[in-house]
């Protein structure tokens, strides 16, 4: 069995309880002078085992309390000794402090009741006013230090739970600080590939057109486009700079493509399509007015959709036309782009495949619905169809 290491501090608290009670003895400053053992060595034996179990006060409280209780009684017997006493109030003190919960909650109850068992006995015993200044006594060095115990360690409890609690919340705040980030990023990663994917795929395929074809018109052409798609592709990095970046000295922030915009869009695609034998119509069957109009997001999400799906059939669709189509009614927004399904050996510009994936997470933030895939006609030709309902007020998926 190996015995617990007494703590330094109680270490020092013994010793001084020890010195104390010897300097006590020494000159002869009892308690009293009228007890059973009269020896004068007699006081000192209490006196040694309280100040031992002071070294036990934090290791082994119960040990502590228990043993300093014998010791406290058999003082009683002997012309006692004021330092023997008062390490017996911080012996309670400490086993209520640092002692089992269990012990922690009885010890007070406990005292309380023994110190009214002595007064009630006393009283009945001696039958005068000394008995009750017995039992304040003896509920000065029993009942008052376990009180105290217990509302020290109710106030570090409180205070163990209110750091656990900051800790929690720290932890919290710094989960939802990544998730924000993290969320952030897949935003911004959305936007920097609707924005730049379209014009880099077709200075892409008109750049191998040039390069395969040894015409000089041909090639003149080809170069025209890819300079306008570079300066269209700089303009929107330039926009998504500029809202990123904080303190820019802008007036107003750069305003969010909106559906507005589309004509313009399936303008630039006839363009860039046409060395592929693509055409492009949009079939825009949205109330002409009266309608609410739809929030910003709604907007910009519908605008990248259609902008990534035209961008996938410069990619991969076969030869023919490709058609875009919105419909409105009070609840939802409806997108669909319809291409020719392309049976091609691989896309006429590479590609990351995030495409659909961002599309996906776009219309899955706003708590619409998407889906895209090929679909068979009823002449048995098949299309890529991209289908994509959005509500038309803004919310959450859980809302």
């Amino acid at each position: 069995m190996r015995l617990p290491r007494p703590h330094r501090d109680d270490l020092l608290i013994a010793l001084a309880g020890l010195v104390g009670g010897l300097v006590l003895w020494f000159f002869g400053l009892y308690v009293t002078g009228d007890r059973v053992v009269e020896a004068r060595w007699a006081t000192l034996v209490p006196l040694t085992v309280m100040s031992a179990m002071e070294a036990l006060r934090r290791t082994a409280p119960r040990t502590a309390l228990i043993v300093g209780t014998l010791a406290i009684a058999a003082d009683q017997f002997t012309n006692g000794n004021l330092a023997t006493v008062l390490m017996f109030t911080d012996v309670v003190y400490a086993s209520v402090v640092y002692g089992p919960p269990a012990s922690a909650r009885r010890i007070p109850y406990t005292t309380g009741l023994i110190t009214v068992g002595i007064t009630v006995g006393l009283l009945i015993w001696w039958q005068n006013a000394i008995a009750l200044l017995v039992g304040v006594l003896s509920g000065m060095i029993s009942f008052l230090p376990a009180v105290t115990g217990a509302v020290v360690r109710n106030h570090r409890q409180a205070a163990d739970a209110a750091r656990l609690r900051a800790e929690q919340t720290a932890l919290l705040a710094e989960m939802d600080r990544v998730q924000a980030v993290t969320a952030e990023r897949s935003r911004m990663a959305r936007e920097l590939h609707d924005m730049v994917a379209n014009h880099l795929s077709a200075i892409a395929i008109h750049s191998t057109a040039a390069l395969s074809l040894d015409d000089a018109a041909t090639t003149r052409q080809a170069l025209t486009v890819i300079r306008e798609n570079s300066v269209d592709g700089l303009a929107e990095m330039r926009r998504l700079i500029g809202l990123l970046r904080d303190g820019s000295g802008d007036a107003e922030p750069a305003a969010a493509p909106t559906l507005a915009g589309l004509e313009a869009l399936l303008a630039q695609a006839r363009v860039n399509g046409k060395s592929s034998g693509l055409a492009f119509a949009l079939e825009d069957r949205r109330p002409a007015s009266g309608a609410e109009p739809l929030p910003a997001p709604v907007e910009l999400a519908a605008y990248r959709i259609v902008q990534e799906s035209l961008t996938n059939a410069l990619k991969h669709a076969a030869p023919g036309t490709v058609a875009v189509l919105l419909a409105r009614d009070a609840r939802a927004l409806t997108v669909r782009v319809t291409s020719p399904f392309g049976d091609r050996p691989g896309p006429r510009a590479p590609g990351s495949g995030a495409g659909l994936v961002g599309m996906r997470e776009r219309v899955a933030l706003l708590g619409g619905e998407f889906e895209a895939g090929p679909v068979s006609a009823g002449d048995g030709t098949k299309t890529w169809q991209v289908r994509a309902v959005l509500p038309a007020e803004e919310r959450t998926p859980d809302a």
